[in-house]
Parts: C-alpha cells; structure tokens; sequence
C-alpha cells in the first residue's frame, strides 16, 4: 500500500475508534434548561438524539425512572437513564458500571449542568439507582465544582 493510503486508512480507523458516544434525550418542547443540558453534553464529545416529547410522566416510567429521582428531562445512554442535569464525569463512570441502572440529579439545582442562570450554586448530588433497585451517592457537588 502506498504511503499515503496508509496515512488516510489510518486516520479514517481512529474516527471509528473515537467515535462519539450517542445520548438519546428525552424532553419537553419548551424547556430552556434541556437544551441548555444538550449544548453541554455536546460540547463535551457527546453525540445528542434529541427527542421532544408530549407526555415527559409516561417517558420517565417507561425508560425505568423512578420518581423520587424525577427532573426534567430523560437521556438514555447504553441502555441506561441520565435523569436530569448530571455531569459529563458520572456519565462517563455509568457507561463502566454493570450494576447500575441509571443515574440521576433530582430536581433541577442551580449550578448543575446547563442551570447556569448566574443565582447562588446549590450543592447537590449525583444519585445512582442500582440493577437491584437501591440508590447509591455517586458524587457530592456545588455548581460544577465536585466537593471532597
């Protein structure tokens, strides 16, 4: 093979290697945080399946979201749910974790991935929902910042 082809196979192998992991997200139509969330996720390496949806409740129970760790929009993930705005970190550890379900930042705290509206950062945490149905603490936050 000349040079050259070899150089271009190469590269066109390591585009396939590093492919961008997709996120589907489910969410309503008129929600500024969501797309805020996508643009995120996006400028992060994620590639986003953006899904705008008329009945979020039936969405959240059908993906296995429990309500307790209910926000306002839904990414699925390797067959696993990203509920609310968590972090590019936990996302990336849940994609490692077999006895995980999902993960979730309930609510929609101030400081959190695309709730970045300039009020004081809330702490918060990452919450992980196990296979078995148990949650788990994943991370402790305030804003964007992890706290030890």
């Amino acid at each position: 093979m000349k040079p050259y082809l070899t150089a271009v196979a190469a590269l066109l192998m390591s585009g396939v290697a590093h492919a961008a992991d997709v996120i589907d997200v489910h969410r309503d139509a008129n929600c500024g945080c969501c797309k805020d969330w996508i643009k995120y996720l996006e400028a992060n390496g994620f590639e986003v399946r953006d899904h705008v949806e008329s009945d979020m409740p039936a969405v959240k129970q059908r993906l296995g979201v429990v309500p307790r760790l209910g926000s306002c929009h839904t990414g699925m993930i390797d067959g696993k749910f990203i509920e609310g705005h968590v972090p590019v970190a936990q996302i990336r550890e849940l994609k490692t974790r077999d006895d995980l379900a999902g993960i979730a930042v309930p609510g929609m705290p101030a400081g959190s991935p695309g709730m970045n509206y300039g009020q004081p950062h809330q702490r918060y945490q990452v919450i992980a929902l196990t296979v078995e149905g148990r949650d788990q603490v994943l991370a402790d936050y305030l804003g964007s910042q992890p706290v030890r």
